[in-house]
């Protein structure tokens, strides 16, 4: 067996770029993440001395600040629409496009073509569909429903507005993953007399375990930063209120309660990572067996 022998050239290059990425690692995700711990247990507001204060802010949050309530509601129905209605429906349009259908690529063009918008601009295209004034969904019904004023039922088309979006991030995701099944596994299913139906799940889903964790780390994520698109509709107000909306009214709003505010980001924190995590820990157990 031959060791290769490093020359000081070829550590300090190694040592640059390590210490490169975890310092920017550092300075961008771990620092800031600390901070807000720290943070959540003062009152501070960017000008006046840190003064510690416990875990107060989580109380007042919970006790004296109705708009978190609806928050988290709001963010829970957002990861479980993403999840169990956008998600499928993005794996059911690759599966349908990998069967190699006529026109296959003018579909899949059209359906990954709201990725590349923003979620501010898929608000304004939100704002032109549903507006009670000017929307073409309510010109072409003869409605006059107020979707995006009315409070019971915004936060329901906004979801599918968001989810317009996501059906395609996660379409082209799983079609490149279904490209990767090799083809003798099908073959060998239908042999046995497998249908496609069984075939697809028995056989090809099993493989696409690590898409799945891709795909669900995306969902998550996307479903608890969810911000833009809700602020350039009416500023996350009126039945629209998400957590990552609460985070910057209170650190960057007129109200300037930084300690408040990061007390929201950890809660934010605390359940992305619980739901990353846990998935996580399932699978490498899994995997072990």
């Amino acid at each position: 067996m031959i060791t290769r022998r490093y020359s000081r050239r070829d550590l300090a290059v190694l040592g640059f770029g390590l210490g490169a990425a975890v310092l920017v690692n550092v300075a961008l995700i771990w620092g800031p993440t600390l901070a807000s711990v720290a943070l959540s247990g003062t009152d501070w507001n960017g000008i006046s001395e840190l003064r510690w204060i416990g875990t107060r802010n989580y109380g007042d949050l919970a006790e004296e600040y109705p708009p978190f309530w609806s928050a988290v509601r709001n963010n829970v129905l957002w990861l479980a629409f993403l999840g169990l209605v956008a998600t499928p429906f993005g794996l059911f349009c690759a599966v349908l496009l990998d069967r190699r259908l006529r026109l296959s690529r003018v579909y899949q063009s059209a359906l990954y073509m709201p990725v590349v918008l923003s979620l501010a601009v898929v608000g304004f295209i939100a704002q032109l569909v549903y507006s009670s004034d000017y929307g073409v969904l309510n010109a072409v019904t003869g409605l006059t429903t107020d979707w995006l004023g009315d409070s019971s039922i915004n936060i329901w088309v906004v979801m599918v507005a968001a989810a317009w979006r996501h059906v395609g991030y996660v379409m082209i995701i799983y079609l490149a993953g279904l490209k990767a099944v090799d083809p003798a596994l099908k073959e060998a299913a239908a042999i046995d007399g497998a249908g496609e139906a069984q075939t697809f799940f028995r056989v090809v889903f099993p493989t696409l375990r690590p898409i799945n964790v891709i795909v669900l780390v995306i969902t998550v994520i996307e479903a608890l930063r969810a911000f833009d698109i809700v602020y350039a509709i009416n500023k996350g107000r009126n039945g629209l209120e998400l957590l990552s909306v609460l985070v910057t009214e209170n650190i960057v709003g007129e109200a300037s309660r930084i300690g408040f505010g990061s007390a929201i980001a950890v809660i934010l924190l605390v359940i992305s990572m619980a739901f990353i995590v846990t998935y996580l820990s399932q699978l490498f157990k899994e995997d072990r067996r």
